[in-house]
């Protein structure tokens, strides 16, 4: 597997579509009229003020990364060996005032409903997730299904009920998976407790946090007297923890529930989520008790929940995609 500096990493995600398109791929860029573009391929695909959004999927960002990403299927890795090989892209666009709390709010696009939810509730359920549990969040507007494309959509809310962060991820063998455009990631998908609490529990992904509900339910224990928070994704730590940064939905929610006292890390069994657990327990064990409770077993809570359950959900969808 390739290496990449920090600097390397965070050099590849400055780079913005327009300018990657204008000075690596020229030909797919379509202008269309005051500062409007759309690619070649996809003429739904808008690039304008800096960013660019996808309007048949419903998906969008900023940079060349997230398009390589989530348009072209590159893999995080391929997409900044990519980009890290360009040489002298000139950027075109230049960053413009912090936008307002009600800007930020107004900002997310959330990908289109379908009148249907069944190829989710199939999709979750398949990897072991309780169907209850599933059926709860749909009814309160955490999860749903997308028209045409069939995604799952998991929506994270502000204090205020105001959706603020929206993960799509597909529902097939392509493992599809990007933010809806204009995604806040301190909002990011999470079921707080129905009951005060002062603990609140971390997980990578919602898949993880929805699995680990559902474990909770098999031992009959109430899911939903508990914090439960997923951070899209495990956050980048630096090699030497000293100085990481704290993520930001975390951040967020403890200074909006000041109760908290205690913090359960549940973060995956691999290199990335162990280096961020230990550079949790570092910036925030001063204030909290930090306590770091992986899967027992498997690479993440999804995994062990789906070991117990003997389900090997990849399986299935491979075979369902022949």
């Amino acid at each position: 597997m390739a290496y990449f500096t920090e600097e390397q990493i965070r050099k590849a995600k400055e780079i913005d579509l327009l300018s990657y398109l204008e000075n690596c791929n020229k030909d797919e860029l379509v202008y269309e009229a005051r500062g409007t573009y759309h690619t070649r391929s996809h003429d739904s695909l808008k690039i304008s003020n800096g960013m660019w959004y996808w309007f048949s999927r419903g998906i969008g960002g900023k940079t060349a990364l997230e398009y390589l990403i989530q348009v072209e299927e590159y893999s995080f890795t391929d997409a900044v060996e990519h980009l890290i090989k360009q040489k002298g892209i000139e950027k075109r666009y230049i960053p413009k005032r912090e936008l307002t709390e009600k800007e930020k709010i107004d900002k997310l696009k959330l990908p289109q409903k379908s009148k249907y939810n069944d190829i989710v509730i199939n999709y979750l359920t398949n990897r072991g997730i309780s169907k209850d549990i599933v059926t709860e969040c749909i009814n309160n507007g955490f999860i749903y299904q997308t028209y045409p494309h069939n995604n799952a959509v998991f929506v994270g809310y502000d204090d205020d009920n105001n959706p603020r962060y929206a993960g799509v991820r597909g529902t097939n063998a392509s493992r599809f998976m990007c933010d809806a455009y204009g995604s806040d990631k301190a909002y990011s998908f999470k079921l707080k407790s129905i009951i005060p609490s002062n603990k609140v529990h971390i997980f990578e992904s919602a898949i993880d946090l929805l699995s680990y509900a559902t474990l909770k339910e098999m031992n009959n224990e109430k899911w939903n007297e508990v914090n439960l928070i997923s951070l899209a994704g495990v956050y980048q730590t630096k090699t030497d923890i000293v100085g990481s940064k704290i993520p930001k939905t975390i951040s967020v929610f403890l200074k909006n529930n000041p109760d908290i006292d205690t913090i359960i890390v549940h973060f995956d069994n691999d290199n990335a989520g162990r280096l961020a657990t230990k550079a949790l327990q570092y910036s925030l064990s001063d204030s909290y008790k930090i306590i770091d409770d992986p899967a027992p077993n498997g690479k993440d809570f999804n995994d062990y929940l789906c070991n117990i359950k003997n389900i090997n959900w990849k399986i299935k969808y491979e075979e369902r995609e022949r």
